[in-house]
């Protein structure tokens, strides 16, 4: 196999690091992200060792690479200490270049802000917050099973700004017995303090989670799909108002405030997974393949402690699969995908009756540079289109 250069059309989006904390404080009922709770306590020491080790390893597979972004997420990296997130960040500039303007965020919770440990995180390296705020609204909070309220929640997003230069915040909407008023009430309070990104998801009930079985049972009840609809279309709606329009489907951002890592992933960049669970798509001299780290924290760490990586599962990715990944991603963003790097990826390029027909249809549009997009009609139902193109 001819080795990939880093002219290959795989390599023209950035190198990021994702570095996965997989401790929270308490699980949430919605979610399915490999998070867990240790009530004796976390052995960040022993816990960062390994974190080394396997981003040793990472840098032995992708040399010469520049960082340009850095993730760390979760669980919650807000419960370690600064001089764990120090740690992080100093094993990552002694294996890899780091660009100057390397975009390197922390995901935080409201419950575990304090002043002095983010400027804790600042001083560590730390430039981007992004806080999972959910709701403002107390009840729905309780229902999420977050566990702050809404007070505190304010004065984290205070607190963030004050500290950093760059914040973003989620929400979450679909939520049990929310109206399109409602959120439309809520949403401009968010937007009335949102500096300049916010992250607001549509509730999905996720199998093998407690909101997945209270659902089956009928004892919790989400929107309809026509309210569901409604509650996107608010939210297109007041955001671009607002001046924060969606730059992909559930990200909002003032021009130029867009999260540089997670535009990484959607323009199907290369990323290093680091941290029990994560996921990394990297790029050999045998082609790119998919990474996925041991799940469970203890045995992830004592893989690393044996083996010098935690990784679990290696994949060599076809053409086609990097075809189908860049088209599911890629089009998710307002940007839209260029169809000369799907047909590089592919070795063939997409069928443009299709494109055609999906135009014509008013839920894809051309974009300047030749590049596709879904319009505002088609991106609620993109699972549909990415099907359409890819056949």
């Amino acid at each position: 196999m001819t080795p990939i250069g880093p002219d290959h059309p795989t390599r023209d989006a950035g190198f990021g690091i994702y570095l996965h904390w997989p401790f929270c404080a308490a699980k949430c009922p919605y979610c399915d992200f490999n998070s867990h709770v240790r009530h004796a306590g976390v052995d960040e020491p022993r816990f960062l060792d390994a974190f080394r080790a396997e981003i040793a390893h990472n840098a032995a597979r992708t040399p010469g690479r520049k960082v340009t972004s850095i993730f760390l997420g979760g669980g919650t990296p807000s419960l370690m200490q600064p001089a764990t997130v120090a740690g992080l960040l100093e094993a990552v500039a002694a294996h890899w270049s780091v660009a100057p303007d390397a975009e390197i965020t922390l995901e935080a919770n409201p419950s575990s802000v304090e002043a002095g440990r983010f400027r804790g995180y600042r001083a560590a390296g730390i430039n981007r917050v992004s806080l999972g705020v959910q709701a403002l609204d107390d009840a729905s909070l309780r229902t999420l099973g977050r566990l702050h309220d809404v007070a505190q929640a304010l004065a984290a997003i205070e607190v963030a700004q004050a500290v950093f230069a760059r914040t973003s915040f989620d929400l979450i909407y679909a939520r049990p017995g929310q109206t399109p008023a409602a959120w439309r009430s809520e949403l401009g309070e968010a937007l009335a303090r949102a500096a300049e990104h916010l992250s607001l998801y549509q509730l999905t009930i996720e199998p093998g989670t407690p909101f997945h079985g209270l659902a089956a049972t009928g004892k919790l009840v989400t929107p309809d799909d026509e309210t569901g609809r409604a509650l996107y279309d608010v939210t297109q709606d007041l955001c671009a108002k607002a001046g924060l329009p969606a730059y992909e489907i559930s990200n909002h951002a003032r021009p130029g405030a867009e999260s540089r890592h997670n535009l990484l992933y959607w323009r199907y960049g290369e990323y290093a997974g680091i941290g029990p669970g994560a996921h990394g798509r990297l790029v050999t001299e045998h082609g790119r393949i998919g990474t996925v780290t041991e799940r469970s924290p203890e045995a992830w760490r004592e893989k690393v402690e044996r083996d010098g990586h935690g990784v679990a599962e290696t994949e060599t990715l076809s053409s086609e699969d990097q075809a189908d990944e860049f088209l599911v991603m890629g089009l998710r963003l307002a940007e839209g995908i260029d169809p000369a790097r799907y047909a590089a990826l592919k070795g063939r390029p997409l069928n443009g009756n299709r494109i055609g027909m999906l135009v014509g249809d008013g839920l894809l549009e051309w974009r300047p540079g030749g590049r596709i997009a879904a319009t505002a009609r088609g991106a609620p139902v993109l699972n549909a289109l990415v099907a359409e193109l890819a056949t």
